[in-house]
C-alpha cells in the first residue's frame, strides 16, 4: 500500500524494472560521457604539440633519407665510373700539359711553355686551318641537305621504308670500314672514281693524293656516312609539326614555298640550332676518317686538330705538348658551343 492506495504485485515487478533499466542508462550514459571527456582530453594533448606527431614526421623522414639512400645505391657505381673516365684523365692531361715528358723519363715542370709554344707552331696553324675551313664549309652542307632530305622522305611515296633505310645504312657504318671503301674508290691509279671518268673521257683526278682536293674529298666521304644524322632529326621534328597549321595556311591560299618558308622552318628553328651545334662539335673532332684514309696527308694537308694531338702524343711522345693542344681545342669547342647557346637564347628559340 502506498499512500493509503492498494498496490498489486504485477504492478510492483513492473517498477523494478522501470527502476532497474533507469540505472543502467544513467551508467551508460556517466560511461559515454567519461570516455568522451578522455577522447577530449587525448585531442587536446595532441593539438597542443604532445609527443604523437613526432612519429609521423620521424617516419616520412626516414621514408626519404632510404629512399636518396636506395637511388644513389643503383646510380653510384655508374656515376664513379663516368667520373673516374672523364674527371680524372681531364684533370692528369691538364697538368701533364704543363710539363716535358715523352712518357718514359721522368717529367718536368715547363709552365705554360707548351702553350707559347703551340702557338708559334706553323704544323698547328696548319691543322687550325684545316679544320676551321672543313667546319665552315661542312656544318651548312649538312644543315641544308638534311633539311630538304628530310622533307622529301616526310612524303607519302612508294618505297619509302627502303629510301630511309638506305640513307640510315652509312651511320652505322664503322670509320675504319669506312676508310677502306674510301680508299679503293679514290684511289688515284686503281679506284673506280678515276676509273669512271677514263671511260667517259674525262681528266682523272688525284684525289686523296693531291693535297688541293683532299680536303674536298674527306668532306664528302663525311658527309655520305654523317648525313643520316640530320636527316633524321629533321625528319622527327617534321613529323612533330601540327598538320592544322599546314592546313590553315593552305586554305588561306600559301603556296609550297611560302607554307615551307612562314611554317615548316619557323617550326625547324629549334631543330637548327641543336643540329648545327652537335654537327660543329662533331667536325672539330673529326679523326678517325683522316686516320684511315690519309694520316695526315699529303705533306700535312688533311692534318686536323685531333690527328696533330694524336701524331704528338703517340707518334713522337710528345705528350706535353700534344695535351696542350688538346686543351685548347677543348677551350674554342667549349666556347663555340657556349655562343651558340647563347644565340638560341637571344633569339628565344628553345633548342636545348
Amino acid at each position: 500500500m502506498k499512500h493509503g492506495i492498494l498496490i498489486s504485485d504485477h504492478e510492483k515487478a513492473g517498477g523494478g524494472a522501470r527502476r532497474r533499466s533507469a540505472g543502467t542508462g544513467l551508467g551508460a550514459s556517466a560511461s559515454a560521457s567519461t570516455s568522451a571527456s578522455t577522447s577530449t582530453s587525448a585531442v587536446g594533448l595532441a593539438t597542443a604539440g604532445g609527443p604523437a606527431p613526432d612519429k609521423p614526421k620521424w617516419t616520412a623522414r626516414r621514408r626519404r633519407v632510404m629512399a636518396n639512400l636506395t637511388g644513389w645505391s643503383f646510380a653510384a657505381p655508374a656515376t664513379l665510373i663516368i667520373l673516374g673516365l672523364t674527371v680524372f684523365p681531364a684533370a692528369w692531361a691538364f697538368l701533364i700539359s704543363r710539363e716535358h715528358w715523352n712518357g718514359i723519363t721522368p717529367a718536368r715542370q715547363i709552365g705554360w711553355d707548351n702553350y707559347r709554344l703551340m702557338m708559334q707552331d706553323p704544323d698547328f696553324k696548319s691543322a687550325v686551318n684545316h679544320t676551321v675551313l672543313f667546319t665552315v664549309l661542312y656544318v651548312p652542307v649538312v644543315l641544308v641537305l638534311g633539311m630538304f632530305l628530310a622533307i622529301a622522305l616526310n612524303r607519302r611515296i612508294r618505297f619509302i621504308a627502303f629510301y630511309r633505310t638506305a640513307l640510315f645504312v652509312p651511320l652505322v657504318v664503322s670509320a675504319a670500314a669506312t676508310g677502306i671503301l674510301a680508299n679503293f674508290v679514290f684511289d688515284q691509279q686503281f679506284g673506280l672514281a678515276n676509273n669512271l671518268l677514263r671511260v667517259l673521257h674525262l681528266p682523272q683526278q688525284g684525289f686523296l693524293a693531291d693535297r688541293h682536293e683532299v680536303m674536298w674529298v674527306i668532306a664528302l666521304i663525311y658527309l655520305w656516312t654523317d648525313l643520316a644524322f640530320s636527316v633524321i632529326v629533321y625528319l622527327a621534328a617534321l613529323q612533330d609539326i601540327p598538320t592544322d597549321c599546314l592546313e590553315a595556311a593552305r586554305i588561306d591560299g600559301a603556296n609550297r614555298w611560302q607554307q615551307f618558308r612562314h611554317v615548316i622552318l619557323p617550326s625547324l628553328a629549334p631543330v637548327t640550332v641543336f643540329v648545327g651545334v652537335w654537327e660543329t662539335i662533331s667536325v672539330l673532332q673529326i679523326f678517325e676518317l683522316v686516320l684511315t684514309t690519309t694520316h695526315g696527308g699529303p705533306l700535312g694537308a688533311s692534318q686536323t686538330i685531333v690527328y696533330f694531338i694524336y701524331n704528338q702524343a703517340f707518334n713522337l711522345s710528345r705528350y706535353g705538348y700534344g695535351s696542350a693542344a688538346a686543351y685548347t681545342l677543348f677551350g674554342a669547342t667549349l666556347v663555340i658551343t657556349l655562343g651558340l647557346f647563347a644565340y638560341a637564347r637571344r633569339s628565344k628559340i628553345e633548342a636545348f
